[in-house]
């Protein structure tokens, strides 16, 4: 019973800001993730103390601004979420446009298959969808949603234009699968994760358990390993879809030890961007929860 009525306040809300044009939309919603940061204080702690962990140089004034910032980037997302159905390949270019498509073309060529690396970051919905929408389906890794009526709405919203999903649970499997026929995966790999799945490397000069399925599946398949990121432009009043050139892996021969070092590398791009866009990044996860054997926890 619970389930469903979250569904159904869930789904009320989805259908009315999705009927709205699209600046009413966003007003909504950006209002909306203002009242969460509002009223939700435990969100508002984990974002303060991730942000005085990772960027202890700055104010509480600022942290507190960057913050703000998050739920706006959020209220933003969820307006284009429910926005989605609207949305065709002639009429996308007014919310998100590419930047750096070579560079995704260029690895597609290779046909090794392509891993998108990316993160909470921007709009990181939008991202597959409007690739997609553009005639580049692909397959989004995903954890099920614990609400199973939420989770089948929201697969069927990042579905539409051909897209598949992957869940987490046959995470190996599909990989493998994909880069054998050559397609494109997205993968999310800055939450928190625990040993054996998740490898430490620093986030933010912090050791962060960090999921080694990606670097492990591109040093077996060779497939080309390409960040991609939406981030909001303010000057364009856009979203920009940027790809970046093919990430070159570290090989020694060692499997482990060489997982290890490219997760490494991979969260270390991550969190260049987080840096460079510090109020898109989803602060409020606990992102370093799980500690190294020995170390107090953070949280």
């Amino acid at each position: 019973m619970r389930q469903r009525l979250e569904y159904a306040i869930a789904w009320l809300m989805i259908k009315t800001i999705g009927l709205l044009p699209r600046f009413l939309a966003r007003t909504a919603a950006i209002a909306l993730g203002w009242t969460v940061y509002v009223l939700h204080l435990r969100l508002r702690r984990v974002g303060m103390r991730n942000l005085a962990l990772a960027l202890p140089g700055t104010s509480r004034h600022e942290r507190a601004r960057i913050l703000r910032g998050v739920f706006t980037s959020l209220g933003r997302q969820l307006a284009e979420l429910c926005l989605f159905p609207k949305y065709t390949k002639e009429n996308v270019s007014r919310v998100v446009v590419y930047d750096g498509f070579e560079n995704f073309e260029r690895a597609l060529a290779r046909g090794k298959g392509v891993l998108f690396l990316t993160a909470h970051l921007g709009a990181w919905e939008l991202s597959a969808f409007s690739h997609s929408l553009q005639g580049h389906p692909l397959k989004i890794v995903m954890r099920p949603l614990d609400n199973i009526y939420l989770d089948r709405l929201l697969r069927q919203y990042r579905t539409m234009h051909g897209n598949e999903t992957v869940d987490k649970d046959d995470f190996v499997r599909g990989l493998l699968s994909a880069m054998k026929n050559g397609e494109t995966v997205g993968i999310l790999m800055d939450t928190n994760m625990t040993p054996p799945q998740g490898v430490f490397v620093d986030f933010f000069g912090i050791p962060a358990c960090t999921a080694s399925g990606l670097a492990r599946i591109a040093l077996r398949t060779d497939a080309s390993v390409v960040p991609g990121f939406t981030v909001w432009d303010p000057v364009l009043r856009k979203y920009r879809l940027r790809f970046d050139p093919a990430v070159t892996l570290i090989r020694t021969g060692n499997d482990d030890a060489d997982a290890v070092t490219n997760t490494g590398l991979f969260t270390k791009i991550i969190e260049d961007y987080v840096r460079r866009y510090p109020d898109q990044w989803l602060w409020v996860h606990r992102r370093w929860k799980t500690r190294p054997e020995g170390q107090p926890p953070l949280y």
